[in-house]
């Protein structure tokens, strides 16, 4: 048996929040972190929240989309480098290559002015995925996506990794940690980001992912999604002690389909499972046989390890598995058709929104509508995502973004 655990952050690690002027910057789980110019630094350590209340300073205002709705979108954005070359950059990125600011600046416009396409305002809440580093969410929120009001934007990487986890918000971080996750001595090539945020005056709870890949082989990378779906569920189990009303919403690239079971052939016990008999027989589920005359024992696995269990239905609830299960709904199958990733002539469903039962409990923010953004410029004139191409400039990403939409269930 190998061993679990989730570390604090080794020097070099980045985890940044800031916000318009006179940003508050704040460094989680982390020793060593970059610090914008005259900001103050925190004591390094153990986690640490943003403060209780973030007031902007200055005339800007926060531009929302209606009142008593809630906009999410996760994208990966295919290797979204800057134009100055830090030594990790990907061959394709670096200016022996012909890549330069010229051709970051172009892909910047590029992305602002797809997402600007989505609807009438841009969604409330991008999480990007594959981002290089902070200075990118600076350049966004400052040039391109100006106009939308993101002022709040939190970046998190693992020491000497290309890439990272990004995110920009209307809305103010309340509380922020950054889990850097080891199995077996093995870490995880980037974080789970978890923010708190309160929108419209009803929190919820955001587990932003980009999970392992399966480079290296299906099989064997399996255990560091594992790994990472075990930080998921403990701290669904411990925002659910805290805090029992809480929405939790996981989401961005998990590298794993929603069906992954089935595509699997059902041999594997994969990071994703479903609420099915045979998934929650691999899984040490079944109920042991009962003695003649006595009712069925419990089943002989009651606790819920390292996979999370993926259900369609609303609220999502354990059917197969043991009734104090986490399920989490999936949109895959329903609200959301084919994929948002298309790999060897095929659709895969890799990228997610999963959410607890508690958007579904006529309290707060509750679920509404998903849709992967199946259109031009996001896809090409074959219907598959418009990869991005570094030598051309042309494109956008390989993976489709995923927007998720709540509404205020209290609100007329």
């Amino acid at each position: 048996m190998g061993h679990y655990h989730q570390k604090a952050a080794s020097p070099g690690e980045r985890g940044k929040a800031k916000r318009g002027i006179g940003a508050a910057l704040v460094c989680l789980l982390i020793s060593g972190c970059d610090l914008l110019p005259g900001e103050p630094s925190p004591a390094s350590g153990g986690a640490k929240n943003l403060p209780a209340a973030l007031e902007t300073s200055g005339s800007a205002k926060m531009q929302i989309n209606d009142p008593g709705t809630l906009s999410l979108l996760t994208w990966n954005v295919q290797a979204l480098f800057d134009g100055v070359e830090a030594g990790t950059e990907y061959d394709d990125y670096l200016e022996a290559a012909g890549w330069g600011d010229e051709k970051y600046a172009a892909r910047l416009t590029s992305l602002s002015q797809a997402l600007s396409q989505i609807s009438a305002k841009a969604p409330d809440v991008l999480a990007l995925q594959e981002t290089e580093n902070s200075r990118i969410l600076e350049r966004l929120t400052g040039g391109p996506l100006a106009k939308y009001g993101y002022q709040w934007t939190f970046f998190a990487n693992n020491p000497g990794t290309s890439l990272g986890i990004g995110v920009l918000s209307r809305y103010p971080f309340m509380e922020a940690k950054v889990h850097s996750i080891t199995w077996e001595e093995e870490t995880t090539p980037r974080p789970i980001l978890e923010l708190r945020l309160q929108v419209q005056d009803k929190p919820l709870v955001l587990l932003i992912c980009h999970w392992k890949s399966k480079l290296g082989g299906d099989i064997l990378t399996e255990s560091l999604r594992r790994a990472s779906a075990r930080i998921i569920l403990r701290r669904i189990r411990e925002i659910r002690e805290d805090s029992p009303d809480m929405p939790v919403i996981v989401m961005g690239d998990l590298n794993e389909n929603h069906d992954e079971f089935y595509r699997q052939a059902g041999s594997i016990l994969s990071a994703l499972l479903p609420d099915d008999p045979k998934a929650a027989e691999l899984a040490g589920f079944t109920p042991d046989a009962a003695s003649p005359g006595q009712a069925e024992e419990e089943p002989r696995q009651k606790n819920q390890r390292d996979f999370l269990v993926l259900s369609g239905e609303k609220p999502p609830a354990p059917k197969y598995f043991h009734p104090e299960a986490t399920v989490l709904y999936s949109p895959w199958g329903g609200e959301l058709q084919e994929g948002s990733y298309y790999y060897k002539n095929a659709w895969e469903t890799i990228d997610h929104f999963l959410l607890t039962d508690t958007l579904f409990d006529a309290k707060g923010w509750e679920f509404n509508s998903a849709q992967v953004i199946k259109q031009e410029p996001f896809i090409n004139a074959r219907g598959f995502p418009n990869s991005y191409n570094p030598n051309t400039g042309g494109g956008l990403s390989d993976h489709l973004p995923l927007m998720l939409i709540l509404k205020d269930a209290g609100a007329e």
